[in-house]
């Protein structure tokens, strides 16, 4: 864990930071074609960060020109294994030099704490980028079983250029996630981070350029869904597209592919993500720590939050007691503040939309929070509700607002949890071992924890079932194939003088 600042030492430094403002493409900053620029703000404050290049087409158009160049060329695709290795290991290394910086930026521009910055995001990051790049060489390719007289050769190949479309709720972390694989496989990327949370994707493209990527390789263009995000899926030139967002948004990319060039498409989408805690569950108190870190972590805007809490009758009241318990310690405030663990949501627009929920709150029976602690801060909210199809218990909320649902039985918590359109994660908490490998299995999601709360690590695939996921996988050895094609070589070693085989 990180030796983390005061408060006021945090702010002394965002004051010194030199934040970017153009798009990066082709090796250096430029701004937009249009010379048009938007304002990127602060959402714990209000006040204004700076201005980002609003980027449109025309320079959409020009860094897939640019990515397609480097990729058709060679300047990275070609390269040895071992060499694109030693590139991003260079990566990782200025990313760990400069992480306190990288830190409060996320932090300034997206209301993350600075806590979760410092000690998960941007140490994750580099890690993501460390373990893709020592993979590099260590993935061999195949020789299939053909016959004696041939030799059948089944090999990876780079999928191309890449359109990789980012989220504002973990910015710096779902960049390497997306760039750790796609560069490791010799694609070139170009990279649409959220319109909100621009900046981290920007530094890292100046350090990896640092590092040695070649120009061309390593674009950032910055702006809107319909000027940048758009165009990018639509583009003829991009053979590929990793998206994590909306599931709503992430329907049109498949739209985008089909009216274009039939790019392949890979999205994690949303989640109603269901936490399963039985009557015979161990250690209410340790349950309760990871149902609150599962609901309330970065203000539960994460795509595999626990939002739905799915409990037996017999433990219900105890449970909500030592949730209450931990919730004492989850204090809502300044994101740059290292005591604090509830940041500012995003936006304007999407405070509105979580305090939306919180009148529908008031409709079922509020356990704890409910309340609005300044403009676009939302303290940690338990609720229960009267029907496990109530708007409250089938929606993707997207804020720190935990549905309480009781059940009777195992059976009937597992057809809770699965009754939904959503199959991200999901969690169970039972001191019998079959019943958790049995519900762990009936679980219709991508990833199934037992007795914790999280997302596996680096080693293991990310991605959900129905509308959560399609296409493919983040993290793991899984996430290169999204990357690359696979191409069959048939080679025929017969003797043309052998008679016998005519």
């Amino acid at each position: 864990m990180a030796d983390l600042l005061t408060r006021e030492e945090y702010h002394a430094l965002a004051r010194t930071l030199c934040l970017p403002q153009n798009a990066f493409i082709d090796g250096s900053f430029r701004p937009a074609l249009s010379g048009e620029t938007f304002e990127t703000a602060n959402p714990a404050t209000g006040a204004v960060l700076g201005t980002v290049a609003a980027c449109g087409a025309a320079d959409v158009d020009f860094a897939v020109s640019k990515a397609r160049e480097a990729f058709d060329d060679g300047r990275w695709a070609k390269l040895p294994p071992g060499a694109r290795k030693e590139v991003l290991i260079r990566l990782a290394k200025l990313m760990t030099r400069n992480a306190r910086e990288l830190a409060v930026m996320e932090s300034l521009e997206s209301g993350k704490t600075i806590f979760d910055c410092e000690t998960v995001d941007v140490p994750e990051a580099i890690h993501v980028i460390k373990w893709h790049a020592e993979l590099i060489d260590k993935i061999y390719d195949q020789v299939a079983p053909a016959s004696d007289a041939h030799l059948a050769m089944v090999l990876r190949e780079p999928v191309g250029v890449v359109g990789l479309v980012l989220p504002w709720n973990f910015p710096l972390l779902m960049l390497a996630w997306k760039i750790g694989p796609a560069l490791a496989a010799g694609c070139s990327v170009v990279v649409k981070p959220a319109a909100e949370t621009s900046l981290s994707a920007l530094r890292v493209a100046e350090l990896a350029h640092q590092a040695g990527l070649p120009r061309g390789v390593f674009n950032v263009v910055t702006g809107g869904g319909a000027e940048v995000g758009e165009p990018l899926g639509r583009h003829p030139g991009v053979d590929m597209v990793s998206f994590t967002g909306s599931t709503r948004t992430g329907r049109r990319f498949l739209h985008y592919s089909a009216d274009s060039n039939l790019k392949e498409v890979v999205l994690e989408l949303g989640g109603k993500n269901p936490c399963i805690v039985l009557d015979d569950a161990e250690n209410l108190d340790a349950v309760a720590g990871h149902v609150v870190q599962g609901a309330f972590w970065n203000m539960g805007e994460n795509c595999s939050a626990a939002s739905r809490l799915i409990v037996q009758r017999g433990v219900k009241a105890r449970l909500l007691e030592h949730i209450a318990a931990h919730l004492r310690e989850w204090v809502v405030g300044d994101p740059l503040d290292p005591a604090v663990r509830v940041g500012a949501l995003i936006s304007k627009a999407h405070f509105a939309k979580v305090c939306s929920y919180l009148e529908a709150c008031k409709e079922e029976r509020v356990v704890l929070g409910g309340k609005v602690i300044a403009e676009g801060f939302v303290e940690p909210t338990v609720v229960e509700v009267s029907s496990a199809g109530s708007k409250l218990a089938s929606e993707e909320i997207f804020g720190p607002i935990l549905s309480v649902i009781e059940v009777a039985s195992f059976e009937e918590a597992i057809a809770v949890a699965n009754a939904t359109d959503y199959g991200l994660s999901a969690s169970i908490f039972t001191a019998n071992g079959k019943r958790a490998l049995r519900g762990a299995r009936a679980l219709r999601a991508g990833t199934v924890t037992v007795n914790s709360f999280g997302e596996g690590d680096i080693s293991t695939p990310f991605g959900g079932y129905k509308q959560s996921g399609f296409g493919g996988r983040d993290n793991g050895i899984h996430a290169h194939d999204q990357y690359t094609q696979l191409k069959t070589i048939w080679l025929d070693l017969t003797d043309p003088a052998d008679s016998s085989l005519d």
